[in-house]
């Protein structure tokens, strides 16, 4: 950031005061540093990207504004559609929005004249003991019965020769910009959430299914036993032993059934309404979801303008530069004129003439000359709080590029996880219905058949939410990429290293 020169920022003499007035008028000199993007390294890609190429090959790639659609899954696209239209922290932080626009119109608005117009007409008993009145009363033709009446317009204009107003509304308008960065991040969030819960919705609905399908397949075995006690082919000890496996089976569905309860809610919060309202709509099994191959071109460099949190910290940054020069300003004379165009009368219908016009013209300076250290403390101050934020523009981007990596990783070892289980699953079904058969034919123990229904059901609920897991990671790193926005104009730092 280039600071001003020294002679810009101590006056100290007459002859350096009306030279700070010539430069200022002339050249419009701005007090303070002028902002400078600062430079950010970051790799030329990201590490853990190679992990995701095997998976990417064939899958169609979604646009990154509307990812979701990449799922296939049309009750998704939904219920984000529905999420992104009526969710209440979207609409708070549009409403933060218009007050930081509102804020920087205000700032900008002071640049400019300002006119205003007055008028008052006051009728009065004067005292013949106040000041004006016992002098008053002793003059011919005096009335203790007054009428005042006053009209002006007028209008002021601080001259900003050292450019405070110009740092503070650059500032204001840095803000806004934030806001609206702040605002395009809850959106990022709102849509990522609402597919979130929407995958542990249908999650928990798969493993409820594939639980009360291994209950019947578990009671099947209870008659199976049972049939065999009776014709003294099997022990109470087995029925029971199955007895225990399948209330065991039954009591894996209340945990499910909370799951299930607690996303449905967090879904309708999401979408604006009370808990309940749309979870009619979810009871029937939704699409077999597939999960899309997800885009990382440009690398770690693309996060300077897809992350929202990462162009909101720069913004921040901006104007806490221009915070300084507005602090800056202080060292320098504020010039303002002023006019006023008025009439003012005590004789009612005389208010209009020639006698009754006053006009008023005014030059005002106000110069902080002795204050103690005051204006040095606030720049130092501003200068503080440019330096945080600073350090929290860098920190954004490394936690921005951490979110990447993190979610490459999660999604590649769970694609391959997934592949596993589906082989696991299988086998174990096989295992399973040969351990059955064995049974019937007295060739193996219900021991065997046991353990086999037992493995069977962990390895079948596993897949069910490696499957939604899967997908939940795919949404972490749309979200962790910056997905669900259109993007921002705001160009890439200047001079960003492509490579460490």
């Amino acid at each position: 950031m280039n600071a001003m020169p020294s002679s810009c920022r101590h006056p100290c003499s007459a002859h350096r005061f009306v030279l700070s007035l010539a430069l200022g008028a002339l050249a419009g000199c701005a007090a303070g540093p002028d902002y400078v993007r600062p430079a950010i390294p970051v790799n030329a890609g990201y590490a853990h990207q190679p992990m995701l190429a095997a998976r990417e090959a064939g899958r169609p790639e979604p646009p990154l504004d509307a990812w979701w659609s990449g799922f296939d899954d049309p009750e998704l696209d939904r219920i984000v559609g529905r999420a992104l239209a009526q969710n209440l922290d979207l609409a708070a932080a549009l409403a933060r929005v218009e007050q930081a626009r509102a804020a920087a119109r205000e700032a900008g608005a002071r640049l400019a004249p300002q006119g205003s117009l007055d008028g008052q007409a006051a009728r009065e008993y004067q005292s013949t003991k106040g000041t004006l009145g016992e002098i008053a009363s002793n003059l011919p033709g005096y009335r203790r019965t007054q009428t005042l009446e006053t009209l002006g317009a007028g209008a002021s204009w601080e001259l900003d020769l050292a450019g405070g107003l110009h740092r503070g509304a650059e500032a204001a308008r840095a803000e806004a910009e934030a806001a609206e960065a702040s605002q395009d991040g809850v959106r990022v969030m709102v849509a990522a959430e609402a597919a979130d819960s929407y995958f542990q919705v249908r999650g928990a609905q798969e493993r409820l299914r594939l639980a009360q399908q291994q209950i019947d397949t578990e009671a099947q075995l209870v008659d199976l036993v049972g049939l065999r006690l009776a014709g003294g082919l099997a022990t109470a000890r087995e029925l029971a032993q199955a007895r225990a496996l399948w209330l065991q089976a039954r009591a894996t569905l209340p945990p499910l059934r909370i799951a299930l309860a607690q996303q449905l809610h967090r879904l309708d919060v999401l979408m604006g309404v009370t808990p309940g309202a749309y979870a009619a709509e979810l009871q029937a099994p939704g699409a077999d979801f597939s999960v899309p191959a997800v885009g990382a071109d440009g690398g770690p460099q693309a996060l300077l303008r897809r992350r929202p949190d990462v162009i909101a910290a720069e913004r921040r940054l901006a104007a806490s530069n221009a915070r300084i020069g507005v602090a800056m300003a202080e060292y320098y004379p504020k010039v303002s004129l002023g006019g006023l165009l008025g009439v003012e009368s005590l004789h009612s219908g005389s208010l209009f003439s020639s006698a009754a016009f006053q006009p008023q013209a005014v030059l005002g300076l106000h110069w902080r000359l002795f204050d103690f250290g005051r204006v040095d403390a606030e720049v130092a101050q501003a200068r503080g709080a440019n330096a945080e934020a600073l350090a929290q523009y860098r920190q954004s981007m490394l936690r921005a590029t951490e979110d990447v990596e993190n979610a490459m990783v999660s999604l590649a070892e769970l694609e391959t996880q997934h592949r596993e289980l589906r082989d696991e699953v299988a086998a174990h079904q096989q295992a399973r219905d040969a351990a059955q058969d064995a049974y019937k034919g007295g060739a193996a123990s219900l021991l065997d058949v046991l353990e086999e229904d037992r493995q069977l059901l962990a390895s079948r609920d596993q897949l069910a939410r490696v499957h939604a897991d899967d997908a939940r990671a795919a949404v972490s790193l749309f979200r962790a990429l910056g997905g669900g926005w259109t993007g921002s104009a705001v160009q890439p730092t200047e001079g960003a290293v492509a490579g460490r």
